[in-house]
């Protein structure tokens, strides 16, 4: 019976995902950027001689020592990066995601189910490592060399001189293998989730576009956190394999892998945890809500697109 009004379904469009996601990335970054500085900082502290204790006892230590030391720029050092770099980033993320539903879709009024925002959140993992591996080797070389006090590179662009001099592509490329194995399951479970709690805080025979700002932000900050939960055994991996010196783990990650639980026992796959928890919550419930405020307003400004 059509002549019941059914609420249509704003059509996908990948576009609009695609410069509403980067407005997400900023605001993430903005929200995230101190404990991110703050993690990785605690996951390559060097191992203590005997004797001696670690740099920073845990996460708050170090952003009080990072604090006391460097004042607040400390705490955004290195945020230039992560801007030029999330920015496209997350524009192409929630691209790969909108690109994922719209090929699942038969009808623009399909309803996917939640395996199927699984397979498009595993695409727009795909399509985001694509651009962030490479950023991210950067990202973690010179926040490590900020904290180890020897400066190798004078900056972002030197440092992709230099890798690309010293070893080609491959150099500025390695540890791709590990960031897919951290992004592609991890989107995945990113995007799912924030579309299932979309779906529960959504009253019955409402729309979700009517979610409250603090519904949004909730749901966006627990998709971080599950996000996170798949990806940070990775993600401990990654850091450690980026940031070793040439020839240090021949066989790759599962040289990594097997060094860890060997000196550090299984634990030490979730280093960092806090950290990341800390900053997973209002990282993403930034990014979604400045994900759906422009989605909002570029469905008003071009509502056909």
């Amino acid at each position: 019976d059509e002549s019941q009004p059914r609420l249509p379904q704003q059509p996908i469009s990948p576009l609009k995902n695609f410069f509403a996601g980067g407005f997400g990335g900023v605001c993430l970054v903005f929200a995230g950027h101190p404990l991110d500085t703050i993690k990785v900082r605690l996951q390559t502290q060097p191992k203590p001689k005997p004797g001696e204790s670690l740099i920073y006892a845990g996460t708050i230590d170090c952003f009080k020592k990072t604090l006391a030391k460097e004042g607040v720029k400390g705490l955004y050092k290195g945020m230039a990066a992560p801007i030029i770099g999330v920015t496209p980033m997350f524009a192409v993320c929630f691209f790969g995601f909108g690109l994922g539903k719209k090929l699942q879709q038969k009808t623009p009024d399909d309803i996917l189910t939640y395996p199927q925002l699984f397979a498009a959140g595993m695409l727009s993992g795909v399509f985001t490592t694509a651009i962030m591996a490479p950023g991210e080797r950067i990202k973690c070389l010179l926040q490590i060399q900020a904290s180890t006090g020897e400066v190798k590179y004078a900056g972002p662009m030197d440092c992709v001189k230099q890798l690309y001099r010293d070893s080609g592509i491959r150099g500025i490329y390695k540890g791709t293998a590990l960031t897919l194995m951290r992004d592609v399951p991890a989107s995945g479970m990113y995007f799912m989730s924030y579309e299932w709690l979309k779906n529960l805080l959504t009253p019955a025979g409402r729309s979700h576009n009517e979610l409250s700002i603090p519904s949004v932000l909730f749901a966006g900050g627990m998709a971080g956190i599950f996000n996170w939960a798949v990806a940070i055994p990775p993600d401990v991996l990654k850091s450690r394999f980026q940031t070793a010196p040439e020839g240090k783990y021949p066989n790759g990650f599962r040289d990594v892998l097997r060094e860890l639980i060997r000196e550090e026992g299984v634990g030490s796959l979730y280093k960092g945890f806090t950290a990341v928890m800390l900053r997973a919550f209002p990282a993403n419930a930034a990014c979604f809500l400045g994900f759906e405020l422009a989605m909002k307003f570029l469905n008003w400004l071009a509502p056909n697109l």
